[in-house]
């Protein structure tokens, strides 16, 4: 039988499949896990612009799709190789790290940047979690983000304001 090697999902045998058979469902399956990551990553993206934070809304897709793709090549890219696929995983939490890092400013007595760092981290997971094919995760981890991020802001701002008003008058 000629076709292509596919190591599926939640199996741990091989299975072949007619090239005629699997491209298709694999570009569908890819476009749609690509398609939904940058709707999710956007979904968060749009919050960040709306309250004007940096990493806006192309940021985000752009996390959320990259950390798909690289979910997607290490799930289905180098499955036959023999190469550890984890490995991929944690370099896309390393990476993605190194960029919310870099959103992190501290200047005088102040820190700034921590919500942009934690949601960059997230859209990554996101992505991640499409990719490897955790759709209800990956969409409950976003609404539960966007709740976080756009209805808690409010109650952060004021007890920030409190805290700085208390330690004014104690002075």
């Amino acid at each position: 039988m000629t076709g292509v090697w596919l190591h599926p999902k939640n199996s741990g045998t091989m299975i072949g499949i007619q090239r005629n058979m699997f491209i298709p469902q694999l570009y569908t399956t890819v476009i749609g896990q690509i398609i939904l990551s940058a709707l999710l990553g956007g979904i968060v993206g749009l919050e960040r612009v709306w309250n004007r934070h940096p990493a806006g809304f192309r940021t985000n897709i752009l996390i959320a799709v990259s950390s798909c793709i690289f979910t997607i090549l290490s799930i289905n890219g180098f499955a036959t190789s023999g190469a550890n696929q984890e490995q991929i995983a944690a370099q896309i939490v390393t990476g993605v790290g190194f960029l919310g890092a870099g959103a992190i400013f501290h200047s005088q007595n102040s820190t700034i940047g921590f919500t942009t760092a934690a949601s960059i981290w997230l859209v990554a997971a996101v992505g991640m979690a499409v990719g490897s094919g955790n759709y209800f995760l990956a969409l409950f981890s976003t609404f539960t983000a966007v709740i976080v991020l756009a209805l808690f802001a409010p109650i952060s701002d004021w007890i920030e304001k409190r805290n700085s008003t208390s330690k004014k008058e104690g002075s």
